[in-house]
């Protein structure tokens, strides 16, 4: 957010020897108005018609202060991680890239499985940038990973990604209906967590047309009657991702 800020020159009034002078009275003191646009970015506004100009100028150079990067700057999203990945596996891989600050993957508060997404707070956003540059897009474990700044994620929609979930869906006359699902939640984690209790073939997050967006609902297929009412019987109501989930035959 842009602010204003001044600095006054410390020079106070003279006051003449009578009062009843022609001479104008001295400025008491000159003020500089700074216009902040942002921390890495000061520009100074000032006209002074004074002998103290000069003096003024390096003042205001030396109370320029280079602000230190925010946390926004140099913390990075780092999202489809393996399931299995840990903090300190995950500190390694991008320590090799820049000086790391703090890692810290996210689970679930309820199962307590990785929600295959984490943060890395870099020490400069230098580091930040080499990561991004180095590790977006690179695999992980057989899984392509995202990383990008928390500040400016990654908005724009991947539709290849999405038209290639459409695509390799698997579908069967034994599928199941899930609903109520939790905005994180994606293919590959409704396939797994359907592969827990049966012999889960494929499954599909339904989107928002033209978006990356989940509609909240999505399909499992399975190989047989038995597997769908296993999944009916055993995961109807279940917690996923922090939100019970419906399981019906579709």
């Amino acid at each position: 957010m842009a602010t204003f800020s001044s600095i006054c020159s410390p020079n106070f009034l003279q006051i003449p020897n009578s009062l009843t002078t022609k001479q104008p009275l001295q400025p008491s003191k000159v003020c500089i108005n700074i216009f902040h646009s942002h921390p890495s970015q000061i520009s100074h506004k000032f006209a002074v018609s004074t002998p103290l100009k000069r003096r003024l100028s390096v003042v205001a150079e030396e109370t320029a202060v280079v602000t230190k990067s925010s946390d926004a700057e140099r913390r990075l999203y780092v999202g489809n991680i393996p399931r299995n990945l840990k903090n300190d596996e995950l500190h390694k891989i991008v320590e090799e890239h820049g000086a790391v600050d703090k890692v810290e993957v996210m689970y679930d508060k309820y199962s307590g499985r990785s929600r295959r997404f984490g943060f890395v707070t870099m020490k400069t956003v230098e580091d930040a940038n080499a990561v991004i540059e180095k590790l977006n897009g690179t695999e992980i474990g057989g899984r392509v990973i995202k990383v990008n700044v928390t500040e400016k994620p990654l908005s724009i929609p991947d539709f290849s990604i999405l038209q290639a979930e459409e695509t390799q869906f698997v579908d069967s006359p034994y599928k199941v209906y899930v609903g109520n699902l939790a905005k994180e939640v994606t293919s590959d984690i409704l396939k797994e967590f359907f592969s827990e209790k049966a012999n889960a073939v494929s499954a599909k997050v339904s989107r928002v047309p033209g978006t990356s967006k989940s509609s909240g609902y999505g399909f499992v297929s399975f190989s047989s009657e038995e597997d769908v009412e296993t999944a009916v019987s055993s995961l109807n109501n279940a917690l996923l991702e922090g939100q019970k989930i419906r399981v019906n035959k579709a």
